[in-house]
């Protein structure tokens, strides 16, 4: 079905043009009828509905419709359509329409025009000749192709998601030498173990505390199309470790204006500070007097270092403030943030910073801020760490750091109901494992 109208262009606009001259006239007529007594009236009320805006917009509106080059079409997809009969059907011209056909078919495989289904159009006049500039076709209930022109006159195709469907997931697994490894193994994408250690960063430290045959357990959410193709993540809704016979349940909690992950007690997890800022690294140089690598002598080394491969990501150990974010001299590559009044953080010998991260920006806690390399005076990739309370160096290894907040009153009832919930939840994803 074509929603066309076959009329030539001449017509199209003597009838827009008449039907701005009738409208015209029976506002000055309904004018009259109200402002008999007064010639002076008529005149201004007439000059007024000239310069209304509304007026003038629905004027220029149909005057530009009269004289665009542009022709938006729907059409109804038929039994045995193609893009080509679809060209043919409205006189476009099919010079680009192999580079068309190949772009969608990067992206989608079979016949994608389901009959039934209105593809639109926006065809360019020029000379004669219809071109097309855009196509929009939708090929499943939560999925549209759109095909249109970029900057050198090039048809681009992309998948245009216009429902996503949220699914919850649970991975677990032993860890026989890293949590990452362990992670990966079980599918889990690389964002949302990223993430998972970032909660327990405030407890564990990953490269001290963890133990073999540990055990790891996130319920977590993703959102994907109706065939199943990841398309975001989402929130980690529960995460759980036994780290040297220690178990460490977390639940994600929403409040008012807070979320969290909180113990079974509703006390958070997050603290003023991480113990470390990075995964995947070692402890390669501990706080306080050591020779120096490079300048041959003893001198106290006012933070912790970590040995880690170049590009690894570093995080904002806490929310704060960047005060420095530049080269340093020794450091190489350097940030400072303040978190507080009390407490300050240096991170050195970066390879880069990360998007947008110079001074006077805000960071959240966990936050990527840069990247290890070697950097100033530096033997190797590592990431020097420091923690500065009072303005004065401390071990951040030993550093004991206040508590998180602890949910109270209603706050407190509202998390249990959804502890308890989640915990039947993961109860029931686990029995839907078992039986299949």
């Amino acid at each position: 079905m074509i929603s066309q109208t076959k009329i030539s262009r001449k017509q199209r606009t003597l009838i827009i043009i008449s039907g701005l001259l009738i409208s015209l006239l029976i506002i000055i007529l309904v004018t009259t009828q109200y402002n008999k007594s007064s010639k002076t009236k008529i005149n201004n009320s007439f000059k007024r509905l000239l310069k209304n805006t509304h007026f003038i917009e629905t004027s220029n509106f149909l005057l530009n419709k009269i004289n665009s080059p542009y022709l938006n079409i729907s059409y109804k997809i038929e039994n045995g359509d193609s893009l080509e009969k679809i060209f043919n059907k409205f006189r476009i011209d099919k010079k680009e329409l192999s580079q068309i056909n190949s772009g969608i078919g990067k992206i989608v495989k079979g016949n994608y025009l389901k009959s039934g289904r209105n593809i639109s159009l926006v065809v360019k006049k020029k000379d004669g000749i219809r071109k097309i500039e855009t196509i929009n076709i939708p090929i499943s209930k939560s999925i549209d192709i759109l095909v249109q022109k970029d900057e050198k006159q090039n048809f681009v195709s992309q998948k245009i998601i216009t429902q996503l469907f949220k699914k919850i997931n649970l991975a677990e697994g032993i860890i026989k030498n890293s949590l990452y490894n362990a992670a990966t193994k079980n599918n889990v994408d690389p964002n949302i173990i990223m993430d998972f250690a970032s909660i327990y960063g405030f407890e564990i430290d990953f490269q001290r505390d963890i133990r073999k045959n540990d055990t790891f357990q996130i319920v977590y959410e993703t959102f994907e199309d109706e065939f199943g193709e990841l398309y975001s993540i989402g929130n980690i809704i529960y995460a759980f470790m036994s780290v040297n016979g220690k178990e460490i349940p977390l639940y994600r909690f929403q409040g008012k204006d807070f979320s969290g992950h909180f113990d079974v007690n509703g006390k958070s997890v997050q603290k003023a500070l991480m113990k470390t800022p990075i995964n995947g690294a070692r402890l390669s140089s501990k706080y306080g007097l050591r020779k120096h690598p490079i300048l041959g002598f003893t001198k106290k080394h006012n933070g912790t270092d970590f040995a880690a491969k170049e590009g690894t990501p570093i995080m904002a150990s806490g929310a704060g403030t960047i005060v420095r974010a530049k080269w340093c001299g020794g450091g190489g590559n350097c940030i400072k943030i303040r978190h507080n009044s009390t407490y300050s953080t240096v991170y050195a010998h970066l390879k880069n910073f990360a998007t947008n991260i110079k001074s006077g920006i805000k960071v959240k806690q966990g936050q990527i801020i840069g990247y290890v390399g070697s950097t100033g005076m530096s033997t190797g990739p590592h990431l020097h760490y420091e923690v500065h309370v009072n303005g004065k160096p401390v071990n951040s290894q030993k550093l004991k750091l206040p508590s998180g907040k602890i949910l109270k009153g209603e706050d407190r009832q509202k998390f249990e109901i959804k502890r308890i919930k989640t915990d039947a939840m993961i109860a029931d994803i686990i029995e839907d494992k078992l039986e299949n």
